[in-house]
């Protein structure tokens, strides 16, 4: 049985196999927290608000923060291609 070590995604914990990533922590929390990388504007903090690359091996203890900005990227408007809602 591997060793398992506690992290916190968003302030809830998380148990990972010891030797997991930032990805692995996401995808044990919510998957679709882990999709959302793929968005350029999605991404992770450590626990002091620097960004960090999913691919980090994480240690005992390391608190992550997902954050998503409300921008939407250029080609994704609304049905209609207009953003502001105005035909």
């Amino acid at each position: 049985m591997s060793a398992t070590i506690r992290v916190f995604v968003d302030e809830r914990p998380v148990e990972v196999e010891a030797g997991s990533t930032v990805r692995d922590a996401l995808l044990a929390h919510d998957e679709s927290l882990a999709e959302a990388l793929e968005d350029t504007g999605t991404y992770v903090t450590d626990g002091v608000g620097r960004k960090v690359d999913a691919g980090s091996e994480l240690v005992a203890g390391s608190i992550l923060r997902v954050v998503r900005s409300a921008r939407r990227p250029a080609g994704d408007e609304p049905s209609g291609g207009v953003a502001d809602g105005s035909q």
